[in-house]
């Protein structure tokens, strides 16, 4: 093979894919579009709240209606003395969004009936306001039954909701506050981007192959260079083509964090977290409790309080946030990535070179894409033991490793699990690249016959 002729080969891949518009909008748009999706739930879940939201009550039991107590969203009033018939002919003049009616209580089983109308359907969020205040009346309702003085406050000094603070330690002893779940995330935000990657651009490169032969543009370029270097070269172009957009991404993603950073930091969100303890100081104070007698009580003042807050979970992720090697990530991404797309692009290359249409590649696909998709799953769980004889193996295994060793980077690999990764997954490339290019070389000039997996296995054995 000739290198000057793979590398105007890779010229013209480049430039082509490049210039094309697609290209250019979904680099420029991707991370905004990522920065939308881990936006837009949270605000599509705030916009989404029920608020101002009128309920009529007839309490029969006597014990639920002291528990609805109203908040910005429901507002709970007090028809028992009036009759359930009637209420239900006039609720809507009465401007009530909905009604609830609660039974005598249930001595024997001490409970209560609770029913709901409304001329539309409960949204859920109401039904689960109204199911809770219900459930609390019960609650302290059978609580009063017991002959146990103060047994109310007993279950609550009882229930116990602890917080398990994790940290991790270096070489040197130190140790640092860490969140697993940001590494959970981590993990299942870097399989899902690489598996994208892999078969989006190996899908590219097929579909390049299929449109040149379909269009007898083959023939012409065969006629100057051999069809290997046609492959390789149609290879390594669109690889460049991934990594470009991919560190325009990476460079983007970076212009964007610090524009927000700049603006709001990440000492803000401690700063807000601080804030809103005080503003419920304040609503506990409103009610009649003394804040700072109460947590004195429970052995807490406010600069602990404070420091808690600092301590909490949020802390947590920031921390961890920060302290995240950004340059092995990135630096293990281009490697599995390139190494990855390199062994995939090769088969789908093969694929593509064996058929006329893409109508044709269903079943040729099946035996690589099963492992691509193994390899995703897997991923996708490897959070929950990194270490486990199956994750360990997928990221070891060349046809899965791409995906799987890159979800276990973010909890810690040994240095010789990746040397041996990445020296298996280079060896494995280039003998399945051999088998693709005795196979591109072939069918690439083949045309007027369905291709079988008989004829790839002829081909392969062909001299």
């Amino acid at each position: 093979m000739k290198f000057r002729n793979i590398q105007t080969i890779i010229s013209r891949e480049y430039m082509t894919r490049v210039k094309k518009k697609s290209f250019l909008l979904v680099t420029f748009l991707g991370p905004i579009f990522f920065a939308a999706m881990c936006i837009l739930p949270s605000v599509i879940m705030l916009m989404t709240e029920d608020k101002g939201k009128t309920v009529g009550v007839i309490d029969q039991s006597g014990i639920v209606m002291p528990k609805m107590v109203d908040n910005d969203a429901f507002t709970f009033k007090d028809y028992s003395s009036e009759p359930l018939d009637e209420m239900k002919d006039k609720f809507e003049d009465l401007g009530l969004d909905a009604l609830v009616a609660v039974s005598a209580l249930d001595e024997q089983n001490r409970t209560v009936n609770v029913s709901a109308y409304s001329k539309k359907p409960l949204s859920m969020d109401l039904k689960e306001a109204i199911s809770s205040r219900v459930d609390n009346a019960i609650e302290d309702y059978r609580l009063s039954l017991y002959d146990i003085s103060d047994l109310k406050q007993i279950m609550k000094d009882v229930r116990s909701n602890v917080n398990i603070a994790t940290y991790t330690l270096d070489d040197s002893g130190e140790e640092k506050i860490s969140s697993s779940e940001v590494y959970m995330m981590i993990s299942m935000i870097l399989s899902i981007i690489i598996y994208m990657f892999i078969a989006m651009f190996s899908g590219m490169v097929m579909q390049s192959v299929i449109e040149e032969k379909s269009s007898r543009v083959v023939e012409v370029l065969v006629s100057s260079v051999k069809a290997t270097e046609l492959m390789f070269g149609k290879i390594v172009g669109v690889a460049c083509v991934a990594l470009t957009q991919f560190f325009l991404w990476v460079v983007l993603t970076v212009v964007l964090v610090s524009g927000v950073s700049t603006f709001v930091g990440f000492d803000t969100i401690l700063s807000t977290s601080t804030d809103q303890t005080e503003q419920m100081t304040k609503m506990v104070e409103g009610m009649g409790i003394d804040a700072e007698a109460a947590m004195e009580a429970s052995g807490m003042n406010m600069t602990d309080m404070t420091a808690a807050v600092a301590d909490s979970e949020m802390g947590a992720v920031l921390s961890t946030l920060r302290e995240l090697n950004y340059v092995q990530l990135i630096i293990a991404f281009v490697i599995y990535f390139a190494l990855g797309y390199l062994l995939y692009a090769s088969f789908f290359a093969a694929i593509g070179s064996a058929v006329e249409n893409e109508a044709d590649t269903q079943q040729l696909q099946i035996p690589v894409t099963i492992p691509l998709l193994l390899a995703f799953f897997i991923a996708l769980y490897a959070f929950k033991s990194p270490d486990s004889a199956v994750v360990f193996w997928g990221s070891m295994i060349p046809f899965t490793s791409p995906i799987v060793m890159l979800a276990r980077i973010p909890f810690g690999v040994p240095t010789w699990e990746l040397v041996v990764s990445i020296l298996l997954l280079v060896l494995t490339f280039f003998l399945c690249a051999w088998a693709s290019a005795k196979i591109y070389k072939i069918g690439i000039l083949m045309f007027g016959k369905k291709t079988t997996f008989k004829d790839l296995w002829k081909w392969l054995r062909q001299n």
